[in-house]
């Protein structure tokens, strides 16, 4: 394997001459740059990232830490992540928490560790004093998709209220009246937002939502086919079970085809997180879909900026309503735009 030493000799420089150009350094001259990565290229030279790292302090190394490796939005979230990173110069470190904040803290613990440069988090909870101490000491740091009220850390995320409005008003246009939720952890600030803001949007249309059409999930598949067990016990059950992600609305499913029930002729079904699998099931899943790709890039850019001096930005892009047929929908439709609806207390 070639060393710095036979790329200066091939080169015809010396050894901090070839330093400077692998590292960028303005002072080389033009001439001098060409003649060394042409002797890198001839010899197939790579660097030792291991040693630079001590040169030089960086790694070109981010951690990611996600909450659940087998969701399959994080998993495409994990993936824009990793080529932005690359596309950028950095590789990428990934730790799944498994909706464990216990898991979550000793991943970030180990990357941190491990020196990374900087630390992509979708936190499981609402709070670790591992994190808060890590960002107080400078750790560049974003949070995405989730994020921890009251820490100084950029967000990049996506909106989902005016998806959720847009949904209520789908549904209540094809005549549904009862509503239920299945909600993530009312620790994560997805779980508690989209609750609030599928109350919100029953509201405006004067319809209620009991306590009993609130079931308390994990974002997890088991918790929603217990959730759904529960909706349908009920002496009324609901019309509508909207599943705050897509792991608990099959989790849903299965629980609705192990009563011998049908989408949507005996319940509808709705979720949040649309993944390529609901367009397979019968029927289609409506369902509200977040712009993953592009949350996972501007995550990336807005860490490397932080990591690099330049001022991050936190980034908030919107959701949308993808209108399928396991609401009672006769066919795929456009998504409703946003419309401010007339109260019913119907």
């Amino acid at each position: 394997m070639a060393s710095i030493k036979d790329v200066a000799a091939e080169a015809g420089v010396s050894v901090a001459t070839v330093s400077r150009v692998l590292n960028d350094h303005p002072s080389v001259s033009p001439a001098a740059r060409a003649q060394v990565l042409a002797a890198v290229e001839t010899l197939g030279y790579r660097p030792n990232a291991v040693a630079r790292s001590l040169r030089t302090d960086q790694t070109r190394t981010l951690g990611l830490v996600i909450s659940d490796v087998l969701n399959p939005y994080f998993t495409e979230l994990a993936r824009s992540v990793e080529e932005e990173a690359r596309a950028l110069g950095y590789s990428v470190i990934i730790g799944n928490a498994d909706e464990r904040p216990e898991l979550q803290d000793h991943h970030v613990r180990t990357l941190l560790d491990r020196r990374i440069d900087g630390l992509l988090v979708s936190p499981t909870d609402g709070g670790s004093p591992l994190m808060l101490d890590a960002a107080r000491a400078g750790t560049p740091m974003v949070f995405v998709d989730r994020w921890i009220p009251g820490m100084d850390v950029p967000v990049v995320r996506a909106d989902g209220r005016t998806a959720i409005h847009d949904l209520v008003t789908h549904l209540h246009r094809l005549g549904h009246r009862r509503l239920a939720i299945i909600a993530g952890p009312a620790a994560t600030t997805t779980g508690s937002e989209r609750v609030a803001a599928f109350r919100d949007a029953l509201q405006e249309y004067g319809l209620p939502l009991p306590d009993a059409y609130i079931g308390q999930g994990d974002f997890q598949a088991a918790s929603g086919r217990r959730v759904t067990e529960e909706f349908l016990d009920l002496p009324e059950p609901p019309e509508v079970v909207f599943a705050a992600d897509n792991l608990m609305a099959l989790g849903a499913l299965d629980a609705i085809r192990a009563r011998g029930m049908r989408v949507p002729d005996d319940i509808a079904l709705a979720a949040f997180d649309d993944i390529a699998w609901f367009v397979h099931t019968d029927p289609p899943i409506t369902a509200i879909a977040q712009p993953t790709p592009e949350l996972g890039r501007a995550a990336v850019r807005a860490l490397v900026d932080r990591i690099e001096g330049r001022p991050p930005q936190s980034v908030t892009l919107p959701a949308r309503l993808v209108v399928r047929r396991s609401c009672g929908e006769p066919g795929g439709e456009p998504p409703y735009p946003h419309t401010s609806p007339q109260r019913s207390n119907t």
